[in-house]
């Protein structure tokens, strides 16, 4: 069977799909409460929906409300599908997809970073070779002794994974990922 065509364990299978799987990235404001991430990830898993990346923080103390980013992967039908579902979840306030918002606005897409730590060892040449790059791609280094470093690199995944890369044969240890956070350009909130 062809791997495109396999069964996702998503109950959006048995559904013949002739849509295009893309990347979108989804935030969604939530109260801030014990269990509330383990239900909207439950949700993910029961279906058979992936998540790419994720990222969760309280934004507004005193409201207690947290903002989860998703980016999950699906057709348009799973995406409305997935975000209809998070809709009906008790404590989610909102669910705003910034793929769509973006085009929506005019634009490419959301404005997305990622911070990343990543260890490297080296002596000699490959370390002077790391912190030119280094320096090249605006990476921090935060941590070091004369066997290893550690980068702390912030921008679009596109960069991270193009520093990431570039480390492996320059004495690559440990790569920790923050994973995305994402919002909309434009005076409106979410």
């Amino acid at each position: 069977m062809n791997a495109q065509h396999q069964p996702t364990g998503s109950a959006y299978f048995i559904a013949k799909e002739t849509a295009k799987a893309e990347n979108h990235t989804l935030s969604v404001l939530v109260d801030n409460e014990p269990g509330v991430l383990a239900r909207v990830i439950g949700l993910f898993s029961g279906r058979g929906y992936n998540i790419e990346s994720l990222t969760v923080s309280e934004t507004e103390h005193q409201a207690h409300l947290s903002r989860i980013t998703i980016v999950t992967r699906g057709t348009p039908h799973v995406l409305e599908q997935i975000k209809s579902q998070l809709e009906r979840i008790v404590p989610v306030h909102r669910v705003v997809d910034l793929t769509v918002r973006a085009h929506e606005l005019g634009q490419e897409r959301a404005l997305e970073r990622e911070l990343a730590l990543i260890k490297v060892s080296g002596t000699g040449e490959s370390r002077v070779e790391a912190l030119r790059l280094a320096d090249a791609f605006r990476a921090q280094v935060i941590d070091a002794n004369t066997e290893h470093f550690v980068f702390e690199i912030t921008g679009k995944v596109s960069k991270v994974d193009q520093f990431i890369a570039i480390m492996k044969p320059l004495g690559l240890i440990e790569v920790c990922r923050t994973g995305i956070a994402a919002m909309n350009r434009g005076p409106q909130g979410m």
